[in-house]
């Protein structure tokens, strides 16, 4: 069995992130997951987070189904309502890709 979001295979972002968001929020997504949810807490291999609006600054709330456990973490990025609401970090046991929720199917 692989180890969910391990920070040595691929990462990526989808065409809807990266024409989406700045470079430096998807960075952070995988810098909250190494730094801040790896080895702190089990993680599925579909986790979520929203982009939410904290006096102008983004928030990134962490959320994952079948857990009681969330996260928020400010980020020291101006927020816009141009951002996604929501966003999905997804191993597939070979890479890792940010992805919108519509970019599921």
């Amino acid at each position: 069995m692989y180890e969910v979001f391990d920070s040595h295979r691929s990462r990526y972002a989808s065409v809807g992130i990266v024409s989406s968001m700045p470079g430096e929020l998807i960075d952070s997504i995988w810098v909250i997951i190494d730094l801040d949810l790896k080895g702190v807490i089990p993680l599925n291999n579909l986790i979520t987070f929203d982009l939410i609006d904290n006096n102008g600054q983004v928030t990134m709330h962490f959320s994952q189904e079948d857990s009681e456990v969330e996260m928020a973490i400010d980020l020291p990025f101006p927020y816009s309502a141009d951002l996604p609401k929501e966003v999905y970090a997804y191993d597939d046991g070979s890479r890792q890709t940010i992805l919108l929720p519509s970019e599921t199917n």
